[in-house]
């Protein structure tokens, strides 16, 4: 018998929406390693409210619905917000009852700021990694670092003289101008965004075209190719040598020498100098485009190398997985900070949506 297509309401429901979920989803994992993380950090969320005055939004439930966000690629928090409202999956996770009533986006908006000020995207990272059913899935002594462009939330025509100096006037085009700047040199040095004064003009290669972005870095261990570290830097040619040696750094300190792989962008002989100090053993590969590597024989010769070699490429996943599903290949965010705070908090996303398969294979 065919069914009527007739919408009731009923006067009473009963939903229990811890059995609505399934007991094999994969956020259910994910759910067990993001409450003990945030049960790690609430020293951390208590110093930064005031201890009296009407109760925010708790910090806990914050994080979570972020994660939502960059796991479902949801492109703002209107969006997000409208999510909260009608999907169960998405109340039970964040931690809303099904008569709970969802925040407004604006004033998510400013309660997520607030997390900016304590570093809770780095802490919440570490305290994902510190766990120790993920610690023993990752590598202490075997590494991969590279860099990647996030492209800045303003546009080229906001790139204007510094001293305030005329332009031509723009014309046509309504509110967007039609702008020419053909002929016309314009720098780092001489120009800046008035949308995003942080943001830098840069190119990754030649031939590349330019643009207003900043430069995302990340260390990652070799054996399942998590990110251990991740920090953002404003783009200049030095900035990946740098930000490498600041993540390795802390992992130096330890009897046995570890190994740092990385791309020929790294090939410059101060960088591997200063990883052999750390006794950190420098896999870069070699850059012989008319010029000396400073890699030579007494590391190439090694297995390990080649080894290095093959694996340090799976950063590129982890890259490709922030800019696209997460959504930071062009960021919402304006300023050096809340710029980082979002790229470091997409590559903890990331560590969490690949842990449930890795916890469940066998050792």
């Amino acid at each position: 018998m065919r069914g009527e297509d007739r919408r009731t309401g009923s006067l009473f429901s009963y939903v229990d929406l811890e059995a609505r979920v399934g007991k094999d989803h994969p956020l259910r994992a994910i759910r067990l390693l993001v409450n003990e993380a945030l049960a790690a950090l609430a020293s951390e969320f208590a110093a930064l409210y005031a201890p009296i005055g009407r109760p925010s939004i708790p910090a806990e439930k914050l994080l979570r619905a972020m994660l939502l966000q960059a796991f479902y690629s949801i492109r703002s928090e209107r969006q997000l917000m409208e999510r909260l409202e009608f999907d169960l999956l998405f109340r039970w996770f964040v931690g809303l009852g099904i008569d709970d009533a969802v925040w407004d986006h604006s004033v998510f908006s400013k309660n997520r700021d607030r997390l900016l000020e304590g570093e809770i995207a780095a802490k919440f990272l570490n305290a994902v990694l510190a766990q120790p059913r993920v610690k023993r899935l990752l590598s202490a002594e075997h590494f991969s670092v590279d860099g990647t462009l996030i492209e800045a939330w303003a546009s080229m025509k906001s790139f204007k003289p510094k001293d305030g100096a005329d332009e031509p006037p723009a014309e046509g085009g309504g509110r967007n101008k039609e702008t020419d700047f053909h002929g016309e040199k314009r720098s780092n040095e001489t120009h800046a965004s008035t949308t995003d004064p942080e943001a830098r003009l840069y190119r990754k290669g030649v031939g590349k075209e330019a643009k207003l972005c900043f430069i995302g870095h990340a260390l990652m261990e070799n054996r399942h190719g998590l990110f251990v570290d991740a920090c953002l830097t404003p783009a200049d040619g030095h900035a990946e040598r740098i930000a490498a040696l600041h993540m390795i750094e802390p992992r130096a300190d330890q009897p046995r020498a570890i190994t740092l792989g990385a791309d020929k962008a790294y090939d410059a002989e101060d960088f591997v100098n200063e990883l052999r100090a750390m006794k950190v053993t420098p896999h870069v590969a070699q850059n012989t485009s008319g010029r000396t590597s400073a890699i030579d024989g007494r590391t190439t010769r090694h297995a390990g190398y080649a080894i290095s070699q093959r694996i340090r490429k799976r950063i590129e996943e982890g890259f490709g997985w922030i800019k696209t599903i997460a959504g930071q290949e062009k960021t919402k965010f304006r300023g050096r900070d809340r710029v980082g705070w979002a790229f470091t908090f997409a590559a903890a996303a990331y560590n969490l949506a690949r842990l449930p398969k890795l916890m469940a294979a066998p050792t």
